[in-house]
C-alpha cells in the first residue's frame, strides 16, 4: 500500500498540485507555529518536514515511489550530501529523533553524516512519445564499481596497508620550484606512488581479485519505470546505486529521459498538437478522417458540412491529450491545426467555374473607373530572388562593381558620345 502519511500531515490528497500543497502548509504553519502555540512544537516540525519533501519534485517522487523508508535509505542523495533527517531535525530543531519513528539522530546516523558522498552518475534513456503516453518499463545495464568482496575493500591482507613513504600519508606530493633569487613556487600534485590514497600495499600482499585497487567492476541491471505522463528531461533517481568507494557514501544513478521526435505529434504541456492538411472541398463541405492515437486507438475526426475550416484554424478534441503523471485518468486536449490545400490553376473549365460561382457567396461588385489615368496591369508570380529594382540580386551587385571600375583617381571616366 502506498505511503501517504506526509500528505495526511498537510491534509491534502496524493494528487494535490504544488499550489494546493503550498496553501495547506501556510495555513497549518500559521496555526501551529511555536510563537502562537507553544505546545504544538512537534506538530509544527511534522508539518515543516512534510512540506520540505512534498514541495521538492525529486523528493516527492522518491517518497511516492518508496515511501518514508525510501527517503531514509536514500541518505544524502539529493539533499546536499548531509543526511536529510539529521539535517532537518537535528540542525534546524535541535532534536534527537524524527517525529516519524526513525529513532535517534545520534550514533549511526550522525556517523553517516561525516562520510563523504560519491558523485551522482547520469545516464540518458531515449523514449518515444508513445512510451511517455502509455508508460513503460525498461531494463538498463550499467557498469559500476563495487567494494571488492574478496578483501572487503582493504586492498590486501590484514595489516598489509602501510603509510606511503613518498607523501607521508598525505596523498599529495609537494615540490618546490626556484623562480629566481629569493622566489620559490610551491607545486602540489597527486602522489604518483599511492595515487592519492596516502597508503600503499606491497605487491605480494595485494588482493588477487582487485589487485590492490579495493574495488572491482560489476554489471548492474536497473529496472526503469517510466510512468504515464512523464516529460522530456525528467530525472528518475536510483538512490545509492552509484559507484562504490571505500569510506564513501555511494552516489545516485540518475536516469534522464530524452524524448525522440514524433512524426505526427508534438507535446505542449499536457496537450498533444498536430497539423492536418485538408482540401478546399473538405474545408467547405465537411470531412471525415482517422487519427491513430498514441495508444493505437483509431479516432474518427469529423466536421459537418457548412462548418467552414479556415487556413490555420485550430480545433480541439477534448480529453485526448497527455495523461497527467500523478493522475493518469486526467488528460489534456488534442489540438489540430488545419492547413487548407487549394486546387491547382485551371482545375475546371469556364462553364464549370460559372456553376461553382453560383453556389458560392456572391463576389463584391466592381465598378470600372473612368479617365485617362486608368491603367490595367497584370498579376504575375512573385520572385523573391529579384532585387527591388527588378534585376536579380547578383546583377545589381555586379553593376556596382562596374561603376567602381569606371572611377579613375577619384573622378568618374565618362565615355565620349559621337
Amino acid at each position: 500500500m502506498a505511503d501517504t502519511k506526509l500528505y495526511e500531515v498537510l491534509g491534502v490528497s496524493k494528487n494535490a498540485s504544488d499550489s494546493e500543497i503550498k496553501k495547506a502548509y501556510y495555513k497549518l504553519a500559521k496555526e501551529f507555529h511555536p510563537d502562537k502555540n507553544a505546545e504544538a512544537g512537534d506538530k509544527f516540525k511534522e508539518i515543516s518536514f512534510a512540506y520540505e519533501v512534498l514541495s521538492n519534485p525529486e523528493k516527492r517522487e522518491t517518497y511516492d515511489r518508496f515511501g518514508l523508508q525510501g527517503l531514509k535509505e536514500g541518505g544524502g542523495g539529493g539533499f546536499g550530501g548531509a543526511d536529510m533527517f539529521g539535517d532537518l531535525f537535528g540542525g534546524l530543531f535541535g532534536m534527537g529523533g524524527s517525529p516519524f519513528g526513525f529513532g535517534g539522530m545520534g550514533g549511526g546516523m550522525g556517523a553517516r553524516r561525516g562520510r563523504r558522498r560519491g558523485e551522482d552518475t547520469f545516464h540518458p534513456l531515449r523514449v518515444s512519445l508513445e512510451d511517455l503516453y502509455n508508460g513503460k518499463t525498461s531494463k538498463l545495464q550499467l557498469s559500476k564499481t563495487i567494494i571488492c568482496t574478496k578483501c572487503n575493500g582493504a586492498g590486501g591482507k590484514q595489516g598489509a596497508t602501510v603509510r606511503c613513504k613518498v607523501c607521508n600519508g598525505r596523498g599529495v606530493k609537494v615540490t618546490l620550484r626556484q623562480l629566481g633569487p629569493g622566489m620559490v613556487q610551491q607545486m602540489q600534485s597527486v602522489c604518483p606512488e599511492c595515487h592519492g590514497e596516502g597508503e600503499s600495499i606491497s605487491e605480494k600482499d595485494k588482493c588477487k581479485v582487485c589487485k590492490g585497487k579495493k574495488v572491482t567492476n560489476e554489471n548492474k541491471i536497473l529496472e526503469v519505470h517510466v510512468d504515464k505522463g512523464m516529460r522530456d528531461g525528467q530525472k528518475i533517481p536510483f538512490r545509492g546505486e552509484g559507484d562504490q568507494l571505500p569510506d564513501m557514501e555511494p552516489g545516485d544513478v540518475i536516469i534522464v529521459l530524452q524524448q525522440k521526435e514524433h512524426e505526427k505529434f508534438t507535446r505542449e504541456g499536457d496537450n498533444l498538437v498536430m497539423t492536418h492538411k485538408i482540401s478546399l472541398t473538405e474545408a467547405l463541405c465537411g470531412f471525415h478522417f482517422t487519427i491513430t492515437q498514441l495508444d493505437n486507438r483509431e479516432l474518427i475526426i469529423k466536421n459537418s458540412p457548412g462548418d467552414i475550416i479556415e487556413p490555420g484554424m485550430v480545433k480541439v478534441v477534448k480529453g485526448e491529450g497527455f495523461p497527467q503523471q500523478r493522475n493518469p485518468f486526467e488528460k489534456g486536449d488534442m489540438l489540430i491545426k488545419f492547413e487548407v490545400e487549394f486546387p491547382p490553376n485551371n482545375f475546371a473549365d469556364e462553364s464549370k467555374l460559372k456553376k461553382l460561382e453560383k453556389l458560392l457567396p456572391a463576389r463584391p461588385d466592381f465598378e470600372m473607373p473612368e479617365g485617362e489615368h486608368v491603367e490595367e496591369v497584370n498579376l504575375v508570380e512573385y520572385d523573391s530572388t529579384r532585387s527591388s529594382d527588378g534585376r536579380r540580386g547578383g546583377e545589381a551587385y555586379h553593376d556596382e562593381e562596374d561603376d567602381d571600375d569606371e572611377m579613375r583617381g577619384g573622378q568618374r571616366v565618362q565615355c565620349a558620345h559621337q
